[in-house]
């Protein structure tokens, strides 16, 4: 009887895009993905959260070589803490770790109707996905997100491997990386109702999105302006 022989871990390398790597323009497998991912870009950029040393990105490559091939997952969102600049005139068209700055530190993928290898552990070509970010690129967080019901798991690395993090008592989760709680929020934005991702901070405050914040700030403007008039002040001679 032959005994399967163990598989070893895999050769990791951290090699720049080829010129001619054709990355997939695969179309957007959910409609709801690209305004999930803004909403939370744009709560971040709102609250002067966002800068210019991070790289945050939506359907965009991220590179690895895996024994000796060169691997590219596109996430659904993503985190880095700190990237070197682009040379001037150039365009960042892919993200290698540590070739061009930090880890990782946060992945999320939201859910469509089809299998689409979220939680793929499978360590072969073509690699599943929850495998490439534990193994391969070991992101500290990974998020899956189904919006159709709404349902959020945030996985920790813990000793190598990928463990479900249990939300706090408000159903939110602390996602370290960015110092901050993520949870699901049901209202409007940009005409479309649904379960939105978002942002609190550490004090249980929403992250306003840019477009609330504005709101926020004209009732803010309109009650001052009513006080003025009450006291029998011009708002618009102050």
């Amino acid at each position: 009887m032959v005994q399967a022989q163990p598989r070893t871990s895999p050769t990791i390398t951290w090699p720049p895009l080829p010129d001619d790597f054709h990355l997939i323009d695969d179309p957007v497998e959910n409609i709801q993905q690209p305004p999930l991912a803004a909403a939370l870009t744009d709560a971040l950029g709102a609250a002067q959260r966002i800068r210019p040393e991070m790289l945050i990105g939506s359907n965009f490559g991220l590179v690895a070589g895996v024994d000796g091939e060169t691997v590219v997952k596109a996430p659904d969102w993503f985190y880095v803490p700190r990237v070197n600049p682009v040379p001037e005139g150039m365009v960042r068209r892919s993200y290698t770790p540590r070739l061009e700055g930090d880890p990782v530190a946060v992945v999320m993928e939201f859910l469509s109707a089809d299998d689409n290898g979220e939680l793929s552990i499978r360590s072969i070509v073509p690699y599943g996905k929850l495998y490439f970010y534990e193994q391969i690129l070991q992101v500290p967080t990974y998020v899956i997100y189904a919006p159709q019901r709404a349902r959020l798991e945030v996985r920790h690395l813990q000793n190598g491997r990928y463990e479900l993090q249990p939300p706090d008592a408000t159903g939110r989760f602390w996602i370290e990386p960015l110092g901050l709680f993520l949870g699901v929020w049901y209202g409007e934005r940009l005409a479309q109702n649904l379960s939105w991702l978002r942002w609190w901070d550490a004090d249980g405050n929403l992250l306003l999105w840019s477009a609330e914040q504005a709101e926020a700030e004209r009732q803010r403007a309109d009650r001052l302006a009513e006080l003025l008039r009450a006291q029998g002040i011009d708002p618009d001679q102050v």
